[in-house]
Parts: C-alpha cells; structure tokens; sequence
C-alpha cells in the first residue's frame, strides 16, 4: 500500500519570505524575520521539553516580542499585527501546485500536518489555494503537542487511519523530519534555502533540492513498490 504523503506548511508549501517587507519596515532589516523565526521554534521546543503545551499562535507571538525586545524595538500593535496576521497570507513556493498535482495524479493520498492552530492553518490554505490537494488538513494544536513531539505524528496516522509506518513526512525542516522518523514515519527532506539535515539523526532516504525533485523520487519509489 502506498504511504500517504503528509506535507508540514510553514517553509515547506508556504514561503515565509512574504513577511520580509514586514520586517524591514518594523526592524530595518527584512533578515530579521528568520531570527524571529528561529525563536518561535526554539520557545515551541522548550514547551515540549517541559511538557507544557502553549498553542503556535501564542508562541509565534510571544518570540516576535522577544526579537524587538532583543533589538531595543518597541512594536506598536498594529505592527504586531500586520507580521502575525501576514502567516495567514503566505503565497505558495513556487514549485508547490505542480508537484501536489503530480503525486495526486500519480494516485497517491495527500494530507498536511502543522503546528499552527487550526484556524489558521484553514486560512494559510484557502489564501495559497491548497486545500482542495489534501483530503484532510490536520493541526498538532488538536493533541496538545507540536510538532516534533511523537503524539503529533500519531493523532495523524490516526486520523488517516493508517499504521504510522504508512505515512511520510514532507519538510524542510530536520528537526520535523528527524521527528517523524523517530516517531515509526518515513520522511523526505526538501532542502530549501539554507536547510540542512542533522547528522545527528538518521538521513532520510528521500531528499531533494526542492519539491519536485522529491516528488518525482517519492513517485518512482512508490511505481517500484508496487
């Protein structure tokens, strides 16, 4: 049976580099935004850690108080908001709709899972035009747990309604796909702008450059399995 593709969305289907303007107008420089980043995720780790579940949106929030703070900057706001608001905005990569296209032709099922809370995660797909690609759209805010805690993988597999060895994990995130590995999921790893796989962990046995080329390696290896 071919493994169900579950695709994570921000950085992977969605580009957060729509949020740059944002940045350089607050902060004066639009590489900030990747800073802000980093800082969601790290607070997103030490909830885990700690076993004390904080929703994404808060996170997000929260981190982006933390960068101005770091900076000396105070945010009005309405400059909050336009930055947290724009997640929901976010376009599409480029390479997105071709290679969801090409799985879903090639008769594979297609499922996203991310830690942004549900709401979101239905606006961030009805504005990029996705959400018909996906038979279900699944938040880890629904288990209490983000993403890469184990249980988020398992409420997926869950609501699929397949083994979890059964589904594969799309990001362009090693700690997500190093999750998903260790949680019993095959992964594939799209190395996007200066993505790079942990050696830490196990190498997943797809990755690409981009979406189409793990597309195209998750299709011949699912046509070879057959």
């Amino acid at each position: 049976m071919p493994r169900v593709c579950v695709f994570d969305v921000n950085e992977t289907l969605l580009d957060l580099s729509a949020l740059d303007s944002h940045f350089e107008r607050v902060f004066g420089d639009r590489a900030v935004r990747k800073a802000w980043f980093q800082q969601l995720l790290q607070s997103a780790m030490v909830t885990i850690i700690t076993n004390r579940y904080i929703d994404f949106g808060t996170i997000g929030r929260t981190a982006l108080d933390m960068t101005a703070e770091r900076r000396g900057i105070r945010l009005s706001d309405e400059d909050r908001a336009r930055i947290l608001n724009g997640i929901r905005e976010l376009p599409p990569h480029p390479d997105v709709r071709d290679s969801l296209e090409r799985l879903r032709a090639a008769g594979l099922r297609l499922a996203a899972l991310t830690n942004n809370p549900t709401q979101t995660v239905q606006a961030q797909m009805d504005h990029a035009g996705l959400r018909d690609y996906f038979e279900q759209i699944l938040s880890a805010d629904e288990v209490r747990r983000l993403k890469p805690a184990a249980e988020a993988y398992r409420y997926a597999a869950e609501r699929l309604g397949v083994d979890i060895s059964q589904i594969r994990l799309i990001a362009a995130h090693a700690w997500d796909v190093a999750g998903a590995q260790q949680a019993g999921c095959a992964a594939a790893f799209v190395a996007r702008s200066d993505q790079v796989l942990d050696p830490l962990f196990e190498r997943p046995d797809i990755v690409g450059r981009d979406l189409h080329e793990v597309t195209a390696q998750i299709i011949l290896q699912e046509a070879r399995s057959r």
